[in-house]
C-alpha cells in the first residue's frame, strides 16, 4: 500500500485488501474480456502469417438458407508484410486484407460462410484463434515450450483460464486489465459483506497499452483509441458514492481512463452511455473522480506508469517501485498489486 499524500508504504498480501480500504468505498472494475483475436497460418505462397485483431468495425450477416448464414465483419488488425487483396483461411473463417493504414495496421473483412445462424464471429475465434499474450509472456512461454515442460495446447488452455479476470462478461480486449487478475470471488464477497460496492464498466483494452513512450515530449505521445461503456446504474452508483464522500477506488488503469475520460466528456459528471477514450494523464495532470488506485507495477515509459505517477507523484511512485524491487515483488501483468489510497478524506 502506497499513501497518495504522503508516500507512507505498507506490504501485505492482497486477500486483506478490506483492512485498507477506505469504509464504504465504491470499488470499479473492468469488465471487460480478452478474445482470442491472434491468428496464426500461411499464406498461399506457404509463408508463416500472424495477424491480430484489434477492434470490429462494421458487422453483417447475410442469410443464406434455414439455420445457416453468412457473416461479414470489418476488423482493424495488426500484421506485417501483407498486402491488400491477400486473402488467408483459418479454419471456417476467411481474413481478406481491404488496406494498409500505415505502423503495420490494416482494415480487414472476415467472413464465415456458412455457420449455423446462432454462430458469430467471436464463436469462430475460439475455435481458431489465440489468447493475445503480452509480449514479455509471449516470449516466456515460448521459451517454455521450446524447452519440454509445456505444449503449446496446454500453454493456451492455461492462459485462457488465467488471462480473463473472474468478473469479465462483455468480449471485445486484446489485453486484460491486470490489476482485476488479483480478485477472486471469494474476496469480492468479502469485501461486498464489509460494506463496499463493486461496480463495473467496460473499456476494450487495445495494443497500445504495450506500446512504449517514445517520444522526447510524452506529450507528443500518440494514444490508441478504446472504445468504453458506462452502464445507467454503475453512472447512478457513482454519482450518489461521490455525493456520500466515499472514495472510488479504480481498479486498474483502465478504469482511471473511463472515469476521468467521461467526467471530462460530461463536465465533471459521470454520464452512461459508450464514448471513446485517447485520454493519456502525465504527471500534472487533475483527477476529477478517482480517490483511489489499486494498480500493478508497470514497464518504464510506458503510459500506464505515468497515469500511476501523475495519480500519487513521480518521485513518491518511483520511491515505492524501489521498494517493491528490494522486496523481490514480482512486475508487469501476472505480477503483485499496489493500492494507491488517499488520506485525505
Amino acid at each position: 500500500m502506497l499513501d497518495r499524500d504522503g508516500g507512507v508504504t505498507r506490504h501485505a498480501f492482497f486477500r486483506d485488501l478490506d483492512a485498507f480500504l477506505p469504509p464504504r468505498s465504491l470499488l470499479v472494475v473492468n469488465d471487460t474480456r480478452v478474445i482470442p483475436a491472434r491468428l496464426r497460418g500461411r499464406k498461399a505462397t506457404g509463408g508463416a502469417v500472424e495477424i491480430l485483431l484489434t477492434r470490429k468495425v462494421e458487422s453483417t450477416r447475410v442469410e443464406r438458407n434455414a439455420g445457416h448464414s453468412r457473416i461479414d465483419e470489418q476488423w482493424e488488425a495488426l500484421s506485417k508484410g501483407l498486402s491488400g487483396a491477400t486473402v488467408i483461411t483459418f479454419g471456417p473463417l476467411s481474413v481478406e486484407v481491404l488496406a494498409r493504414r500505415g505502423k503495420g495496421r490494416i482494415l480487414v473483412r472476415l467472413t464465415a460462410n456458412p455457420v449455423p445462424t446462432s454462430h458469430g464471429i467471436l464463436s469462430l475465434l475460439d475455435d481458431v484463434g489465440e489468447i493475445p499474450l503480452p509480449p514479455y509472456v509471449e516470449t516466456a512461454r515460448r521459451q517454455s515450450t521450446d524447452s519440454g515442460p509445456a505444449r503449446s495446447d496446454e500453454v493456451e488452455t492455461l492462459d485462457r483460464q488465467r488471462y480473463q479476470t473472474v468478473y469479465a462478461t462483455s468480449p471485445g480486449a486484446v489485453a486484460a486489465p491486470t490489476a482485476g487478475l488479483h480478485f477472486t470471488p471469494e474476496l469480492l464477497t468479502v469485501l461486498r459483506s464489509a460494506g463496499h460496492e463493486v461496480a463495473p464498466v467496460t473499456l476494450h483494452v487495445g495494443p497500445g497499452t504495450f506500446r512504449p513512450v517514445e517520444t522526447e515530449d510524452p506529450r507528443d505521445h500518440e494514444m490508441d483509441e478504446e472504445h468504453y461503456f458506462i452502464s445507467p446504474e454503475t453512472a447512478q452508483t457513482i454519482d450518489r458514492a461521490r455525493r456520500e464522500g466515499r472514495a472510488i477506488v479504480a481498479v486498474g488503469t483502465t478504469v482511471v481512463r473511463t472515469l476521468e475520460s467521461a467526467a471530462r466528456l460530461g463536465g465533471g459528471t459521470i454520464g452512461s452511455g459508450d464514448g471513446k477514450s485517447r485520454l493519456f494523464l502525465a504527471p500534472g495532470d487533475l483527477f476529477l473522480v478517482v480517490t483511489d488506485l489499486i494498480t500493478n507495477f508497470h514497464l518504464p515509459r510506458s503510459t500506464l506508469l505515468m497515469l500511476v505517477a501523475a495519480f500519487a507523484g513521480r518521485d513518491r511512485v518511483l520511491a515505492a517501485y524501489q521498494v517493491a524491487i528490494a522486496n523481490d515483488y514480482r512486475f508487469y501483468s501476472y505480477g503483485d498489486a499496489m493500492l494507491i489510497r488517499s488520506s485525505r478524506r
